[in-house]
C-alpha cells in the first residue's frame, strides 16, 4: 500500500478572475488529504461520502483519476481510501487535494513516471471534466506547495504569519458560483470585465509585497479584493459575519477564499492575537481553523500504508 497526501489552499488574491486568465496568488496550507492505494481485484473507493466502486456521482474526482491513469498503465482493480482534514465545498481546494494525492499515489504504485508538472496538468484536466470551467490554480498549488502566482506559475516568498480560516459550514458549489459570475459577465460585460481585471491587477501589484513579507500592505489589498468579490455576487451573510468579526478583533486582513457563497474565509494575523481572532470567528457562528503556509505540495507519506 502507498499513501500520499496533498495540501489544501487559500487564495490571497484572484479567485473568479483567474478563471478568465487574470492573475491570482494562492498559498498551500498545512491541512491535508491523505490517499491510501493498493492493488486489488475490483475498484473500491472509501471516504466519508461512502464506499463505492467507480462512481462519477459520489466520487467524481477519484473516479476520473482512475479512468485517466488507465491511459498510462493497466489498472484493473484498486482500493482507494481517503482521509481529509479539508471540509468539502469550503473553498480550501478539497477536490484538488484529493485529485492530486490520488494521481501521485497511483503514479507511484504503478510506476508511471509522471513528473510534478504532469501531475498538476492531469489534475487540472480532471477538475475541468467535473466542474466544466476550472482554473489551474488549485491543482498546481496542491502539487507544488508554497505561494504561487498563477498563471505565471511563479513561486513567491513563503508567508511567515499565522493563517486563520473561518468555516461557515455552509456548502457552496464551485460550478454553480462560477456559472453565476459567467452569466453576470455575459449580461453586463462593461461592468464585470473591469472588476475581474482589477482583481487580477491586484495580484500583480501584491507580488512585490508578498516577496517583501509586507503583511500590512498585503492585508489592505486583500480587504479591497473582498469588496470586489462582494460586488460580483459571491459573498454571503455568513461569510461577511466572519470576515468582519476577524477584522474587528485585530486581523491584518480577512476575505473570502475560493468560490464564495458559503465555505470559508481567510484571515492573516499577528502571532500575539491568533486566539482572539479565532474566538471572534467562533462567536460569529463559524468554525475557526488555525494553520500555516507550507512549502510542501504533494508528498509520499508511506510505502506501507
Amino acid at each position: 500500500m502507498i499513501t500520499c497526501s496533498a495540501p489544501g489552499k487559500v487564495y490571497l488574491f484572484g479567485e473568479h478572475a483567474v478563471v478568465y486568465g487574470e492573475s491570482a496568488i494562492c498559498c498551500a496550507v498545512e491541512l491535508r488529504t491523505k490517499v491510501h492505494v493498493n492493488k486489488a481485484n475490483d475498484v473500491i473507493i472509501e471516504s466519508v461520502l461512502g464506499t463505492t466502486g467507480l462512481d462519477f456521482e459520489i466520487h467524481p474526482y477519484v473516479s476520473h483519476v482512475i479512468e485517466k491513469m488507465r491511459q498510462f498503465t493497466d489498472i484493473e482493480g484498486v482500493t482507494i481510501q481517503i482521509e481529509s482534514e479539508l471540509p468539502v465545498g469550503s473553498g480550501l481546494g478539497s477536490s484538488a487535494a484529493v485529485t492530486i494525492a490520488t494521481i501521485q499515489a497511483l503514479n507511484l504504485l504503478y510506476e508511471c513516471g509522471l513528473s510534478l508538472e504532469d501531475i498538476a496538468k492531469t489534475g487540472h484536466e480532471i477538475e475541468k471534466m467535473v466542474q466544466g470551467n476550472a482554473s489551474p490554480t488549485d491543482t498546481y498549488v496542491s502539487t507544488m506547495g508554497g505561494v504561487v502566482m498563477i498563471p505565471q506559475r511563479k513561486k513567491l516568498q513563503l508567508l511567515k504569519c499565522p493563517i486563520i480560516i473561518g468555516n461557515t459550514n455552509k456548502f457552496s458549489s464551485t460550478k454553480e458560483l462560477v456559472g453565476n459570475v459567467a452569466k453576470l459577465r455575459s449580461e453586463f460585460p462593461s461592468i464585470i470585465d473591469p472588476i475581474l481585471a482589477n482583481i487580477g491587477q491586484m495580484s500583480i501589484l501584491a507580488e512585490k509585497y508578498v516577496n517583501e513579507n509586507d503583511y500590512r500592505t498585503i492585508g489592505r489589498l486583500m480587504n479591497v479584493n473582498q469588496g470586489l468579490l462582494d460586488s460580483i455576487g459571491v459573498g454571503s451573510a455568513e461569510l461577511s459575519a466572519l470576515v468582519y468579526a476577524a477584522r474587528y478583533s485585530g486581523a491584518i486582513s480577512a476575505k473570502i477564499t475560493g468560490a464564495g457563497g458559503g465555505g470559508c474565509m481567510v484571515a492573516l494575523a499577528e502571532n500575539d492575537n491568533v486566539m482572539t481572532i479565532a474566538s471572534a470567528i467562533e462567536k460569529a457562528g463559524g468554525e475557526a481553523i488555525i494553520t500555516i503556509n507550507t512549502e510542501e505540495g504533494v508528498r509520499l507519506e508511506s510505502l506501507n500504508g
